[in-house]
């Protein structure tokens, strides 16, 4: 009841006080960051796009094989700058613009990303957002980074997946797969239509698994799911809340929501969402 009532009482003062901001949010009217790039000794470089503001800013961490160009990441964008608050959005290694080969990729180095991004491109605690995997890095980030971390908001959050879902095949197809050294799952994000996975990826992915275990987040926790989500069911999202420490923990649904959470509703329900945390962040300063 309190939190229907937290998001009407948002959904009213963004009507009313910023029905321009959000034509011009949705719209693209607004002038987008330039693309630049991370130099780290010995490892690829990192393309990300960054807006100044004020704290707390957002961080947003793409999906698996994803990049910084997507409609959620573009719309934050839009949002922050209508705010005026920082706001930081990047390419994994091997992904997008950002330097190396997604076969070469692991989840353990998708984490290093993240963490580089907090420790060098951005000032203060960060709200971060993190859609399918990048939910999954969201909370290994928050992890390893708790003082840099204001809030998070997990979008059809992928947390274990790889692993969950492997480990729920019969053992004779993972015999096999592991035979083979890859493991191919069908999908309809990409034009191949399918991923492929190799053994070293998944051993290496259950090295970060969270789940199995209390997760040390003492910070406010949004998290975002489709009920229509066919790639990561959203009972997901109800035991990423279930295992975190923090006591300020929702978990909102949409009923018809897909996996990729990328309709108008679905965006404008992530930014109230983080409009939300901005506001009881701010007043608690």
């Amino acid at each position: 009841m309190a939190m229907a009532y937290i998001l009407v009482r948002r959904f009213s003062r963004v009507f009313q006080l910023n029905v321009q901001r959000q034509d011009i949010m949705f719209s693209g009217v607004r002038h987008k960051s330039t693309v630049h790039y991370a130099t780290r000794p010995d490892l690829p470089k990192l393309a990300y796009r960054k807006v100044k503001g004020k704290s707390p800013g957002v961080v947003f961490l793409p999906g698996f094989a994803s990049n910084m160009g997507g409609k959620k990441a573009e719309a934050l964008e839009e949002f922050c700058q209508s705010l005026g608050h920082s706001y930081l959005r990047f390419d994994y290694t091997g992904c997008g613009s950002s330097e190396g080969e997604i076969v070469d990729g692991t989840v353990g180095t998708w984490k290093r990303d993240v963490l580089y991004v907090l420790d060098e491109l951005v000032e203060g605690p960060q709200i971060l957002v993190g859609s399918s995997m990048g939910g999954w890095l969201m909370c290994l980030a928050a992890i390893a980074r708790p003082e840099r971390t204001a809030a998070m908001v997990g979008i059809s959050t992928a947390a274990d997946h790889f692993v969950t879902v492997y480990n729920t095949l019969p053992i004779e197809v993972r015999k096999e797969i592991e035979e083979k050294g890859q493991w191919v799952v069908p999908t309809k994000h990409n034009e191949e239509g399918s991923i492929t996975f190799t053994t070293e990826f998944l051993k290496e992915a259950e090295q970060h698994c969270v789940l199995q275990s209390p997760i040390p987040v003492t910070c406010p926790v949004r998290l975002i799911h489709g009920m229509k989500d066919q790639d990561v069911p959203w009972h997901v999202s109800m035991q990423l809340a279930e295992r975190v420490l923090s006591n300020d923990v929702d978990v909102l649904l949409r009923k018809h929501g897909q996996h990729r959470m990328a309709e108008k509703e679905d965006i404008k329900l992530i930014v109230y969402t983080i409009d939300d945390l901005i506001d009881k962040l701010t007043t608690l300063v």
